[in-house]
C-alpha cells in the first residue's frame, strides 16, 4: 500500500495541465470528497498497527504535494491570462519597428558643426527674438542704413526695437561681448524674414554663420578654412570668391564652388556654368569689433554665413523648400536610412 502512495505521490509531482477544466479534474481525483486521498485515509484504519505511522506521513505528503500542485497550476494559468491580456498573444508574430529618420536640415547642421569642430570651432547659440542693437546696429547697420532694406524684418510690434533675428550674426555679437579673443565660433540656428515664400524662398529658414578673431588674421585664413569646408561637406576643393557687399565685413566676398558639369541636373542647377553659390564671407570690419569691446587695432578676424536649407535642397537634390518644413511623412521617410 505504501509502495502505491509512492507512484502516486511521483505522479502528482510530475503532473503538469494548461487548461483550468484539466486542473479541476486533477483536484477533484487526489482532493475531492471521493478522491483518492479520502480512500486512503479511510484505508488506514485497515493497515497493520505497525506501518500506520509511515502510511499517514505518506498520505499527508500526497494531500500535502497534490494540493501545492493545484494552487502552483492556477497561478501559472493566471500569470498566462494577464501577460496575454496585456501584451495580447505572445505567440503571434511580432510587428516590425519603424525606424525613425533625422530631418534634412538636422542632417546638414550636424554635419556643418562636425567639420568645423575638427579645426577648433565651438558652437554658440541665442535667442530667436532679438533687439535691435544686437540684430542690426552692432553689425554697423546704424538707424536708417540703407543696407536695413536687404532684409524685410519681422518686428514685434509692442516694441519697435524688439523683431525675429534676421541672422545669426546677432548670436555672434553675444558672443564677442561674453568672451575674449582667440573666438572661434559658429552659430547655427532658425532666422525670420519677411518674403514672399515660393520653392526657393521662405519667411523662416536655417543659418550657419562662423566667426574667427585672432591677432594676424588674414584673408588667406579665410580661403583656406573655406576650401577645407567644401572639400569635407561636397568633396569639392575648388572655389572662387567674388567681390560682394556686406555691412559687417570689409572686404566682402561671395563663394561659389566649382560643382561641375557631368550631369543635365549640374547644368540646371549652375545655368551651364558649373559654379554654384553656396555663402557669403569677409573679413570682420572694424567698426563691430569696436562696437563689441574688441579692439581693433589688435584684433582681426573673417566671418562667413551659409543657408542650411539651401545646401540641403541642393545635396539630396530636394525641389522646393517648402517640402522642408511640410512635416509630409511621405517625404522624411526617404531620410530613414540616413544618420
Amino acid at each position: 500500500m505504501i509502495d502505491q502512495l509512492k507512484e502516486h505521490l511521483e505522479t502528482v509531482r510530475e503532473f503538469q495541465a494548461d487548461t483550468p477544466e484539466a486542473i479541476e479534474a486533477f483536484r477533484i481525483k487526489y482532493l475531492g470528497k471521493k478522491g483518492l486521498l479520502t480512500a486512503f485515509f479511510a484505508e488506514l484504519k485497515n493497515v497493520p498497527a505497525s506501518e500506520k505511522r509511515e502510511f499517514g506521513q505518506t498520505v499527508n505528503q500526497l494531500k500535502n504535494a497534490a494540493a501545492e500542485k493545484v494552487d502552483a497550476l492556477r497561478e501559472a494559468l493566471e500569470a498566462g491570462k494577464q501577460a496575454e491580456t496585456r501584451y495580447g498573444d505572445l505567440t503571434r508574430p511580432g510587428k516590425p519597428l519603424e525606424v525613425g529618420s533625422r530631418h534634412p536640415i538636422s542632417q546638414v547642421k550636424y554635419r556643418i558643426i562636425d567639420i568645423f569642430s575638427q579645426i577648433g570651432f565651438t558652437v554658440s547659440e541665442g535667442p530667436e527674438i532679438e533687439d535691435d542693437w544686437h540684430n542690426f546696429t552692432a553689425l554697423n547697420l546704424p538707424e536708417y542704413h540703407p543696407a536695413r532694406d536687404m532684409q524685410d524684418t519681422f518686428f514685434i510690434q509692442t516694441d519697435p526695437d524688439i523683431l525675429l533675428r534676421t541672422h545669426t550674426s546677432s548670436v555672434q555679437v553675444r558672443y564677442m561681448e561674453n568672451n575674449k579673443p582667440p573666438i572661434r565660433t559658429i552659430s547655427p540656428g532658425r532666422v525670420y524674414r519677411n518674403e514672399a515664400i515660393s520653392a526657393r524662398s521662405h519667411c523662416f529658414f536655417h543659418q550657419v554663420e562662423g566667426l574667427y578673431i585672432d591677432k594676424g588674421v588674414s584673408f588667406a585664413d579665410l580661403k583656406q578654412t573655406l576650401r577645407y569646408f567644401t572639400t569635407a561637406l561636397f568633396g569639392k576643393s575648388k572655389i572662387r570668391l567674388r567681390p560682394s557687399y556686406f555691412p559687417f565685413t570689409e572686404p566682402s566676398a561671395e563663394v561659389d564652388v566649382y560643382w561641375g558639369l557631368e550631369t543635365e541636373t549640374d547644368y540646371r542647377m549652375t545655368k551651364g556654368t558649373g559654379w554654384l553659390e553656396i555663402m557669403g564671407c569677409g573679413m570682420v570690419d572694424p567698426n563691430v569689433l569696436e562696437n563689441c569691446g574688441i579692439d581693433s587695432k589688435t584684433y582681426s578676424g573673417f566671418a562667413f554665413g551659409m543657408g542650411i536649407d539651401r545646401i540641403a535642397l541642393l545635396l539630396h537634390q530636394i525641389p522646393d523648400i517648402r517640402l522642408l518644413s511640410e512635416n509630409d511623412v511621405r517625404f522624411l521617410r526617404q531620410f530613414r536610412s540616413l544618420r
